[in-house]
């Protein structure tokens, strides 16, 4: 998710700016607090989409499957008029829907796992910014407390800031192996390209076998 990646750059730079011009810490919190209500916005948007997107992809593999069941009785019915010829080309369109919903099912359960893993990250995400929010106020008043001492009141907003850092730095981490395995799957994608022309060559073999076992199961009717 490139938005917690942006957010983290956003944080470092507002909480460096602030801290150069010695202004007070709880501004920084207030402008932490700020920037990560709008990434968690912005973050429930792309989970929305995601789970769009998974809806879009179970329709695909419906689709699919159900026209690979027609064709598979088209198959029979051309089999029983005698045309083995149009048996077999409904038995080859067969297997190429098979293909693309068995296609759509896995991409569907890997866009699931995207999306587990996006809900996931929006909970912690919703969680820190409640936690912060609850520590805002104790922050003012330990602000207060120590504001003779511009030193203390840079350390202690600083403290503040760098705890919503790190939290944010080990999420982005977790996107980073996020990226990392979409990029294999592209890569598994790319082979599975040459594997599926190697497997073509196979399928008048399979084909012809789906045939005779069906004119087998017909010849014993």
């Amino acid at each position: 998710m490139a938005i917690i990646d942006r957010l983290s750059r956003l944080i470092r730079a507002n909480v460096n700016d602030l801290i150069s011009q010695a202004e007070d810490p709880r501004k920084i919190i207030e402008q932490s607090l700020s920037d990560m209500r709008d990434a968690y916005y912005q973050a429930r948007k792309e989970v929305a989409a995601a789970m769009a997107q998974a809806e879009k992809l179970k329709r695909e593999q419906a689709l699919n499957a159900a026209e690979a069941q027609q064709y598979a009785d088209k198959a029979q019915q051309a089999l029983k008029a005698g045309s083995e010829d149009l048996a077999r080309e409904a038995l080859r369109r067969k297997k190429n829907y098979e293909d693309l919903a068995n296609g759509f099912a896995a991409q569907l359960q890997t866009q699931q796992a995207t999306i587990d893993e996006l809900k996931t990250q929006l909970r912690a995400l919703e969680a820190k910014i409640s936690e912060m929010d609850a520590k805002k106020d104790l922050l003012q008043a330990r602000q207060e407390t120590a504001k003779a001492s511009k030193t203390l009141d840079r350390a202690s907003g600083f403290d503040r800031a760098g705890g919503a850092m790190q939290a944010f730095e080990s999420m982005e981490r977790k996107v980073s192996g996020m990226e990392d395995e979409a990029k294999a799957m592209t890569q598994l994608r790319q082979e599975g390209d040459l594997d599926s022309q190697l497997h073509d060559l196979g399928r008048d073999q399979e084909v012809d076998a789906e045939l005779e076992q069906m004119k087998r199961d017909l010849a014993n009717k």
